[in-house]
């Protein structure tokens, strides 16, 4: 599938077959060719028009067509309340975690490295890697938990969904909304990555405020997909996650059989490539807000459930000016992966898939080496190139999981890329 919708929440009409959308109403007493009108929405029906988000789906059959869940096994897939340990204010980084050895889907590849809040209380979030080498087959999945963004790291993605298909390689996202039934293929025979799960408010674009109209990400360069639907008559499990756990059904068909829909709700991917970063021309380093691809806002204003964040290539330009992140603790927790590339502030042990945390009040900053090394740079512009980092920001400590604390990734010896710092010497 080639062929997409752009625009980021805007309105969107597609038919697979010519002349099936209805005119003038949404549910009429007969869709054309017996289809069946479903409207999926993501927010409840009296949000403000600002905020609502729905579509209608035209289908071959209802969803509502499917016998009683029963619990399945979760795996390594954990969500809010996250109790199993207590928070730490320790900083925390993993090294990549290797391809399982059997054939792995998507759904069982999925580990869960740290989280917040409550998907039952619309808070919070949990932040996921997945490591997989087989595609779903029968089989498809929908949260009912919160909207799912993909960051694919290592291996291309196909999120074939309900609503059309997406294509999303490393350096590309995707969010897959609320409830949205999708199947993973894997285009590359294997893939592995990072996913937020976010419990609260809709991803969408930050405000822009004293930028202007232009700049950071722009809404003509999120693609939806075009209707693309499945008329498959075989037995497919449904899986979806429901309040923390895996439940499962058996349907007679694919579910994936929306022959048209239109609205403001859907699936969407972004190129990474696209962002239009933001920078000084003058002096002093901004804050890394100036990197927000997507926000879901609290109503604290300014202050997030959670931030998506990328350091991408950029020319660093200012006088009089360190580099790199600063040292800095901050009220937001900050959870970091790495697409590819080396990251700025790190010399190393910072790895293309692995995974660093600090969270609430953590002190953190350059390492050592890359402290000394910008510190006595010559300030002359500079490219940082051939990197992709991004972060998982988030007005709320993240809970690591039992298994992220135990695994063989976790590195002991983070610390010690701060030691060493000599003592500043007064006159």
């Amino acid at each position: 599938m080639t062929d997409y919708l752009s625009g980021f929440g805007n309105e969107h009409a597609t038919e697979a077959i010519a002349g099936v959308l209805p005119e003038g109403q949404n549910s009429p007493q007969r869709v054309k060719h017996g289809l069946y009108a479903e409207q999926l929405s993501g927010t409840a029906f009296t949000a403000p028009r600002s905020e609502n988000k729905r579509s209608w789906l035209y289908r071959l059959r209802p969803t509502a067509g499917r016998g009683a869940f029963a619990l399945i096994d979760q795996g390594l897939w954990r969500s809010g309340p996250f109790d199993e340990l207590p928070p730490s204010p320790n900083r925390l980084r993993w090294d990549p975690q290797p391809m399982p050895d059997g054939p792995t889907d998507w759904v069982a590849g999925m580990k869960t490295i740290a989280g917040s809040g409550d998907p039952a209380a619309g808070t919070g979030l949990a932040a996921h890697v997945y490591q997989c080498n087989q595609s779903m087959g029968s089989s498809v999945f929908y949260d009912a938990d919160g909207e799912l963004l993909f960051v694919p790291q290592a291996g291309a993605l196909r999120l074939v969904t309900e609503l059309g298909v997406l294509d999303v390689p490393p350096g590309h996202i995707a969010v897959v909304p609320r409830g949205v039934h999708f199947r993973v293929e894997l285009p590359d025979g294997e893939a592995s990555g990072y996913v937020c799960e976010n419990y609260g408010a809709l991803l969408r674009l930050p405000d822009l405020g004293p930028i202007g109209a232009n700049g950071l990400a722009n809404p003509r360069d999120f693609e939806s997909p075009v209707a693309a639907y499945e008329d498959i008559e075989r037995p497919t499990t449904v899986i979806q996650k429901f309040h923390g756990r895996l439940w499962a059904t058996t349907m007679d068909h694919s579910p994936l059989d929306v022959v048209a829909w239109h609205g403001n709700l859907a699936p969407y991917r972004y190129d990474l490539s696209r962002f239009n970063t933001v920078n000084t021309v003058s002096f002093d380093h901004p804050d890394p807000s100036i990197f927000t691809v997507l926000t879901s806002p609290t109503s604290v204003p300014g202050t997030a459930n959670c931030d998506f964040v990328i350091f991408p290539p950029r020319w660093m330009v200012a006088e009089h000016s360190f580099r790199p992140p600063w040292f800095h603790r901050n009220v937001m927790s900050e959870l970091m992966g790495l697409v590819h590339g080396v990251y700025d502030a790190k010399a190393g042990g910072f790895a293309p898939g692995g995974i660093s945390l600090h969270n609430c009040m953590s002190g953190h900053g350059p390492d050592q080496a890359t402290f000394e090394k910008a510190s006595s740079a010559e300030l002359v512009p500079q490219k940082i190139d051939g990197t992709m980092a991004f972060m998982f920001e988030s007005r709320w400590p993240f809970s690591p999981t039992q298994w992220a604390m135990e695994t063989p990734a976790l590195q002991d010896d983070y610390d010690s890329c701060w030691a060493g710092f000599a003592k500043a010497e007064l006159p």
